[in-house]
């Protein structure tokens, strides 16, 4: 049985029950309250990567602080739980998160933040709050989003806000999958835009991080704390885990290790690794990824929510070869995406869990064709390379993922993508495929959050895609329609805790159902 929708009425009570605010209170930017003499909170709270057992918690002050926790099982704290005191500096732009672990499973947990001064330490801030629900170790019902594109394009803040996490919000998630663009870190957003249809955008909030390109420290980070300005964007997060993975906008559009700015005007930093490396450490300070200590910076990795579900979240950034090689016959270190390493770890946890389904979280989509040069539809920016054969260069990798899969008898796979800025339902074939070594699966396209919109990709036949739903501005790449034109996407599954089907559906801003699929898990001898 599907979970009832949420209506908005049900939405407001239920977030202005998260630690007793009131809705209004949680839609006005947390920077704005209080004495100045006193620490502030400028950007919300955060959580995310929460299974059973443990969630991480982030928030970001406007001083050095020392940060004081604590968590309970009930929004009134009773017999809450006091975690050990950090201070947050400049040296992580007074950000600050943590691991909490020791949680009870399946239980609503509700955390606060008090921030005293470094300067001062009897001068303390309000309290701020926020709540995420545990993974089960037991079947029920789960609910998740997904989408991605966030701020794209020029289009920022306006009188409406990102309003499509606000209606994300009214579905009331486990947890929310950023597919990734997470920033534009090379899209500056004007004061205004000009629409091709008449009339104006106009952005209500423009921050000098924003007006221009990313390329120092401070602004990337600044592109993180534009986005936490918006009203809808924080108050999803006070009550709803997100799961942080990214694509090329964090850096700069379609990069590789390869790619090649010295003849990019808007540069004056000209190494794309020092660019990366600086992206990096923004994304890892300001969202509520785990830190993985044998691996600094690394993203790829799994979320156990419990036995009916795995989350897999892969990089296809930090890895990969140039995009503009030749098409290898043979699986070469220049025509890898996934990585020598990530893949053997993705074939090695695929085999060894026990989740009724594994969800891979893609950063980018299989089978749609996407070219790092649009103009000359030269060189392979995704998995697919446009020829629709046998598998060269990059699908060789992919190719051998699938196979894989098959011959370990890895049943109950569904990926999930953004990156196009449109949604669709892709079914993949083998009958239909000039490779045919794998298991059929879907696939999910679903965004942008709040982003321009775009016309749908060309198909490549190597593995068999099939177009089940698409919904897409018109116009083909070049339409970037604005938010305002309603063409913001996202997708929700529920898993039904009983007969452990998985209900697919396709919505857009306005909380219209576009398609729904009802997908029966595959039982294993």
């Amino acid at each position: 049985m599907i979970l009832k929708e949420t209506t908005r009425r049900r939405f407001l009570t239920s977030v202005g029950a998260v630690g007793g605010f009131a809705a209004a209170s949680l839609a006005m930017p947390y920077y704005a309250r209080g004495s100045s003499s006193r620490p502030v909170f400028t950007s919300g709270v955060q959580s995310g990567d929460v299974d059973a057992a443990s969630g991480v918690v982030w928030t970001r002050v406007d001083r050095p602080s020392r940060l004081f926790i604590e968590y309970s099982t009930t929004d009134k704290f009773a017999n809450a739980v006091r975690l050990a005191p950090f201070d947050v500096t400049p040296e992580t732009d007074l950000t600050g998160k943590l691991l909490v672990t020791g949680l009870p499973p399946d239980q609503e947990i509700f955390y606060r933040f008090v921030a005293a001064d470094l300067q001062d330490i009897n001068s303390r801030s309000e309290p701020i709050r926020g709540e995420f629900r545990t993974a089960p170790v037991s079947r029920r019902n789960i609910r998740f989003v997904w989408s991605g594109d966030t701020a794209g394009q020029g289009w920022g803040i306006d009188d409406e806000g990102m309003r499509t996490y606000q209606t994300i919000a009214y579905h009331r998630p486990d947890f929310m999958i950023h597919s990734g663009d997470t920033i534009y870190a090379d899209n500056p957003i004007p004061d205004e835009i000009v629409l091709r249809s008449g009339g104006v955008w106009k952005n209500r909030i423009v921050t000098e991080e924003k007006r221009t390109i990313a390329q120092t420290l401070p602004e990337f980070r600044g592109q993180w704390k534009y986005n936490l300005l918006d009203e809808h964007v924080t108050a999803l997060n006070a009550i709803c885990p997100v799961f942080h993975q990214w694509d090329d906008h964090e850096v700069l559009n379609n990069w590789s290790p390869s790619t090649d700015l010295s003849a990019d005007d808007r540069y004056k930093e000209k190494s794309v690794a020092v660019l990366a490396a600086r992206a990096s450490r923004a994304f890892h300070e300001m969202t509520p990824i785990r830190y993985v200590a044998a691996e600094p910076g690394r993203i790829y990795r799994k979320v156990s929510y419990g036995p009916l579900l795995d989350v897999f979240f892969v990089d296809l950034r930090s890895y990969r070869g140039p995009n503009a090689h030749g098409l290898d016959e043979e699986l070469m270190p220049q025509s890898r995406i996934f990585g020598e390493a990530q893949v053997a770890w993705l074939k090695r946890e695929l085999a060894r869990s026990t989740a009724t389904w594994k969800v891979i979280s893609c950063d980018l989509p299989i089978g749609l064709v996407i070219w790092d040069d649009y103009g000359k539809r030269r060189g392979s920016e995704s998995i697919s390379n446009g020829d629709n054969d046998a598998p060269l260069g990059r699908e060789l990798e992919f190719a051998d993922l699938l196979r894989f899969i098959r011959d370990a008898a890895i049943g109950n796979i569904v990926w999930l993508t953004a990156d196009v800025h449109y949604t669709a339902a892709h079914y993949y074939d083998p009958g239909k495929a000039k490779f045919q070594d794998f298991l059929p699966f879907w696939e999910f396209v679903s965004g942008p959050l709040h982003s321009g919109t775009y016309g749908p990709q060309e198909l490549d036949g190597t593995f068999g895609p099939e177009v089940r739903f698409i919904k897409a501005a018109p116009g083909g790449i070049e339409s970037n329609l604005p938010p305002s034109s309603g063409m913001q996407f996202f997708g929700v599954v529920d898993i039904d805790g009983q007969s452990e089907q998985m209900t697919v559906r396709l919505m857009d801003r306005d909380d219209n159902e576009l398609w729904r699929t009802v997908i029966d898990p595959q039982r294993t001898s």
